[in-house]
């Protein structure tokens, strides 16, 4: 109810709503490169973010810099209601570029702007300069604080009060009519199906309500408020036909179907397009179904799809929460963390687009890398902080297994994890994850009775001496040793403890191996059907929101079946997985 209050409340903008303050912090970032593409490509530092302001009217925006010398900077100006982007940057504007390279150029290694001891620092409105400051030289941000609104002129012309006004009376007699014809588009599109007098009705009680004590505007808020919280826009609400037998399947209806396909490719409710198919019953087609879901993955939401799922699958959602030790770790930052994400994103987001097999997220010979994350995998030729497409030469970098963002969930904040590393490749990529550990397990010794420093496999052959914890560390050791030469962060290494790390592993069927690029040849020959065979239920159990059951292994192996003659591409498994039997039906429940 608080959520759909604020939602309303900003959707329409309500001139109620009182000043509140708003604080953001900037990440940490342990070099001067541009933090963000929504700052001048030659800036350095500062900060972004985006943030809704709910009217037309006036905001104060306060930068505070840390130290004993902090002091707020303070900027009042107006702004339009809507969604904008606020920045603030430390530019290189006394610099001359230099030639540009292919694609991007070099960034500007010049001195500063300003007066000696000082430079530049720029408050930035949707990437356009309001206002400059001089600071103190190499002066960083502290908090930057946004107070409002003041002294609004009105409730402003945002997206979406073009989107819920498609009407507007021009008298009080007209008013009724056109709530109605609001409220029935609105919630249409939130119910995702036909809207009847009974949905509308009790909707319309609350635009009364809201009328009487303002004005029309506060009446639609008001029901919007009320549609926010109802049941059918908070749930997918798949009802049970009456006259299908208990147990027996049944094929949803198009509206049913409209919002499975939406809510997997996009994370969101059904368009237009897709609303009016389901109501011509067209849906049913399946030529028109496939069509849709390749209209639905060239739009750009489907990028929720690359995130979404990605995030669930490959455990990116847990580099948010991944803290490496700063003192082993210094050069892991803010912006090391969001390069490790969007390279993983791109990548996925490629073998997507570009229509390749689900073997191109083992062993693609390119990624995407900007200046810092070059630097830190040891790749040469790349400069700014902009992401593009980079060529491979080294074969135990190519792929998932040789990305920072894997390597990183996989360990511990102080060192590398063999069994995590290996438990995520057997989980994740293989569909066959160890059993839970015994309770009580105990720590690795990282000293041996000498009290020399053990490197991490004599710390694991100790660990093996107990039966108990041999029978699984059998399977996931090998894996994770063949990934000892990235370390914690995932960078290459030859070391451990002083001792040269030895990568190689042999599983219980006797099968040597060395290094993730064998690693990686392995799981390509020996493991092809197991690594198909779990992308597919992994993408199946996104799709359905479910686990799957015995009784979906029939579906797995006739998604492989379709798939295999196009080379599992991962548009065609997308496609298999929307024709399948569980996700175009239903099982009426027994109880």
């Amino acid at each position: 109810m608080s959520a759909s209050r604020r939602i309303s409340r900003l959707a329409l903008g309500d001139l109620t709503i009182k000043p509140t303050e708003e604080r953001f912090t900037p990440p940490r970032i342990t070099r001067g490169e541009r933090v963000s593409d929504d700052l001048p490509f030659y800036s350095r530092g500062g900060m972004s973010f985006q943030y809704y302001f709910p009217h037309d009217a006036e905001y104060l925006l306060r930068l505070k810099t840390p130290g004993e010398s902090s002091r707020f900077y303070e900027l009042r100006l107006p702004v339009k209601a809507g969604l904008h982007t606020v920045g603030v940057t430390f530019p290189r504007e006394g610099a001359k570029p230099e030639p540009p390279l292919p694609a991007f150029g070099r960034r500007p290694q010049g001195p500063p702007m300003g007066p000696v001891g000082t430079v530049p620092m720029d408050f930035r409105l949707d990437g356009a300069r309001v206002k400059r400051f001089e600071v103190s030289e190499n002066t960083g941000i502290d908090v930057f604080i946004i107070n409002g609104p003041f002294n609004a002129t009105g409730r402003g012309n945002t997206p979406s009060r073009e989107k819920i006004f498609i009407c507007r009376p021009t008298n009080t007699s007209e008013e009724t009519p056109c709530a109605k014809k609001i409220l029935a588009n609105l919630t249409r599109h939130a119910f995702r199906r036909p809207v009847t007098t009974a949905d509308i009705n009790p909707l319309m009680a609350f635009y009364e309500e809201g009328r009487k004590a303002s004005d029309f505007d506060s009446g639609i808020q008001n029901a919007l408020e009320a549609l926010l919280v109802s049941p059918d826009f908070l749930f997918r609400i798949e009802r049970d036909p009456r006259a299908v037998t208990p147990g027996r399947p049944y094929r949803l209806n198009d509206f049913e179907l409209a919002s499975r396909l939406s809510f997997f490719l996009w994370s969101s409710i059904p368009d237009d397009e897709l609303l009016t198919l389901a109501e011509q019953g067209k849906l049913k087609d399946g030529a028109v179904l496939q069509q849709q879901v390749r209209r639905m993955l060239d739009d750009p939401k489907s990028q929720a799809l690359v995130s979404n799922f990605g995030g669930q699958w490959l455990y990116l959602r847990n580099l948010d929460t991944i803290t490496p030790d700063p003192d082993l770790f210094p050069t892991f930052d803010e912006g090391l963390r969001r390069s490790f994400r969007r390279e993983t994103e791109l990548f996925f987001e490629s073998v997507l687009r570009e229509n390749r097999s689900v073997f191109d997220l083992l062993d693609a010979n390119y990624s995407y890398l900007n200046q810092r994350l070059a630097e830190h995998y040891g790749v040469p030729g790349v400069y700014g902080s902009q992401f593009r497409r980079v060529q491979l030469n080294d074969p135990n970098r190519g792929g998932l297994l040789g990305q920072g963002s894997i390597l990183t969930v996989t360990s511990y904040p102080n060192r590398t994890s063999v069994v995590q590393r290996g438990k995520w490749v057997l989980e994740n990529l293989l569909g066959a994850p160890p059993p839970p550990p015994p309770p009580d397990v105990p720590d690795l010794k990282p000293h041996g009775k000498d009290g020399r420093l053990l490197s991490m496999r004599e710390q694991m052959d100790m660990h093996r001496a107990n039966p108990i914890c041999a029978s699984c560390h059998s399977r996931m050791d090998p894996i994770g040793f063949a990934l000892e030469n990235y370390d914690a962060v995932g960078r290459w290494r030859t070391k451990d403890a002083g001792h040269l790390i030895d990568a190689t592993g042999k599983l219980p069927n006797g099968t040597k191996f060395s290094g993730p690029g064998e690693l990686k040849k392995l799981l390509l020959t020996g493991h092809r059907d197991e690594f198909v065979a779990t992308v597919t239920e992994k993408l199946l159990t996104y799709a359905l929101g479910r686990g799957l059951e015995a009784y979906d292994n029939p579906t797995v192996r006739t998604i492989m079946r379709e798939t295999a003659q196009d080379n599992y591409r991962l548009p065609a498994l997308i496609s298999a997985i929307v024709k399948s039997t569980p996700f175009q039906m239903r099982r009426m429940p027994t109880t």
